[in-house]
């Protein structure tokens, strides 16, 4: 099992320790509710240096990434962000990942831990189609890189501190390669998995001391704290952000899954496996990803039935918790058509009963994040 260059610090704190996608990772330190909130309304900082980066240079770049990813890359400018996925060739995902741009012969792509081997390989196999040099136009430096998210409505407030180079007002999916905590040059950005707000700090190994030093001096002022995975996973799904293995996956369609958004059909953009998504763009799907809160009370869990009033199977769970915020069951689950109206009525079995919940808008709490400049 792997560990990451800030697990020591980890251990230090005498976080719960488990393993995640070949990592040992902290999944809790003081508890998943308190941590929760304390990201919702000061600084939760995770260790994310599990995730998985993958380095695009040269020529071919840009072709090559508009043909494995279904956003349009080419809508991208220097210093951008975009949140999109790799289609296969069987109507599923093989990820969904951010494609950073820094220059139109310069991009990273940022995937799952889960996935890092899988999608390497995707990657490889078409990169190879297309033309480019393993090791140099592609690359994978997952090993190599360390990385800290930043959340909450003060975490820009309290990271500006580190550098000299403007971070506060970043607008939402932006990056900058910046000096920062005495380290020469990390890289910024500002995209989150959790709703609210902040940033994520890329550094390589040999300064991630130096770098977990320096952020955890800074948030003290905020009472801020950091957060294991557990709490990322309640904090993601309060806001309705898709987990992969849980509500995406081989199979499912980026369109069934309400990420219509990233999935742009313009001109030019021939992504692998197109007209199958455009297809049922234009038909329509028998199921689609939606919201819901429980009104009885019960946490729902993945794979758990979902039931129409007279006891019809209608659905199951992909992703399901108690939210700390709203202390309610909340979920995401495929719907059959018919139940995807905001406001209607379903039934999720736990434990062989039939609780009572309503399908939601997304994000699932509605709760005022604070903004704090």
């Amino acid at each position: 099992m792997k560990s990451t260059a800030f697990t020591k610090f980890h251990e230090a704190l005498g976080a719960r320790m488990v393993p995640f996608a070949g990592y040992n990772m902290p999944i809790e330190y003081v508890g998943i509710n308190q941590e929760h909130a304390t990201c919702r309304e000061k600084i939760g900082v995770f260790d994310v240096s599990h995730m998985g980066e993958f380095w695009v240079n040269g020529p071919k770049a840009e072709g090559f990434i508009q043909k494995i990813t279904s956003n349009d890359v080419k809508a991208l400018n220097d210093g951008k962000i975009q949140y999109s996925c790799l289609p296969n060739t069987k109507g599923g995902i093989v990820d969904d990942l951010l494609v950073y741009r820094f220059t139109n012969e310069k991009y990273l792509l940022v995937v799952n831990a889960a996935n890092i081997e899988k999608d390497w390989n995707w990657c490889v196999k078409n990169a190879e189609e297309m033309g480019l040099e393993i090791g140099k136009e592609l690359s994978n430096n997952s090993d190599e890189i360390c990385q800290l998210a930043v959340q909450g409505p003060y975490a820009l407030k309290a990271m500006q501190k580190l550098t000299d180079d403007s971070v506060i007002d970043m607008e939402y999916y932006t990056v900058k390669e910046i000096s920062f905590a005495g380290i020469d040059k990390v890289i910024f950005s500002t995209t989150g998995y959790t709703g609210a707000g902040g940033c994520e700090i890329y550094a390589y190994n040999a300064d991630a001391d130096k770098l977990w030093n320096a952020v955890m001096d800074a948030i003290k002022e905020f009472d801020g704290m950091p957060v294991g995975l557990a709490a990322r996973d309640t904090l993601r799904l309060e806001m309705g952000f898709c987990l992969y293995g849980n509500d995406i996956n081989d199979t499912t369609s980026p369109i069934e899954a309400g990420l219509g958004w990233i999935t742009k059909f313009v001109d030019g953009n021939d992504f692998i496996n197109r007209p199958y998504h455009e297809k049922l763009k234009t038909d329509g799907v028998e199921k689609r990803l939606k919201g819901f809160v429980l009104v009885d009370r019960g946490i729902p869990r993945q794979h758990y039935k979902v039931l129409d009033a007279e006891g019809n199977e209608i659905g199951e769970v992909s992703s399901g918790t108690m939210s700390p915020m709203m202390k309610q069951g909340i979920g995401m689950a495929y719907l059959a058509k018919g139940f995807w109206k905001d406001g209607t009525e379903i039934f999720i079995e736990v434990r062989n009963k039939k609780l009572k919940a309503e399908v939601v808008k997304m994000p699932i709490f509605k709760g005022q994040i604070p903004e704090v400049k």
